[in-house]
């Protein structure tokens, strides 16, 4: 059996800001496992709404390209399966955790698990730059982001900040943060 903790780093990229009254348009989950990545997940979703044009402005995701993309229901038990038995890791993980509960919620699911914070960890054990945005934070730390603002992209790099933080502090996440 596997001793080494488990850490499912998500990101999502939403129609909006409010967990209540937007939705996700793609997730990305990577298994890791502290050394690798040992399973992903990465798709988009059919918010079954309307892309704002600010959004696809930010994203590059538009109407069109979600159109014949699975529904999250069709994805749900992927995304549990994925993430079962792991942390639920995430740059500003409240925002991600609240989407991903509030779909399931919708579902008439509770979706629950422990999560860790990357930005609180990194102001905690990584002090002293101006801001700790995704961006910035992986320009400094000499992280290369792929497709900034695309789920894959930032769940990844958020996979080698994890890397970094628990080189410094390898009892991170013991706990919700």
């Amino acid at each position: 059996m596997n001793s080494k903790p488990l850490y499912a780093v998500i990101d999502v990229e939403t129609t909006g800001g409010s967990a209540q009254n937007h939705r996700i348009t793609e997730i990305a989950i990577f298994l890791f496992d502290g050394d690798s990545i040992i399973d992903e997940f990465t798709t988009l979703v059919n918010p079954e709404s309307y892309i704002p044009s600010n959004i696809v402005a930010l994203t590059g995701i538009t109407n069109q390209m979600v159109a014949n993309a699975p529904k999250f229901y069709q994805v749900a038990k992927r995304i549990v399966e994925i993430t079962e038995g792991a942390q639920f890791v995430a740059h500003n993980a409240p925002f991600d955790y609240r989407f991903v509960q509030a779909e399931f919620k919708r579902l008439g699911y509770d979706y629950n698990r422990q999560t860790l914070c990357t930005v609180r960890q990194s102001r905690k054990h990584i002090p002293g730059y101006s801001t700790y945005s995704l961006g910035p934070l992986c320009a400094n730390l000499g992280i290369n982001i792929i497709a900034r603002h695309r789920a894959g992209g930032d769940a990844l790099a958020t996979v080698s900040l994890l890397k970094i933080l628990l080189s410094i502090e390898p009892g991170i996440g013991n706990s919700n943060d």
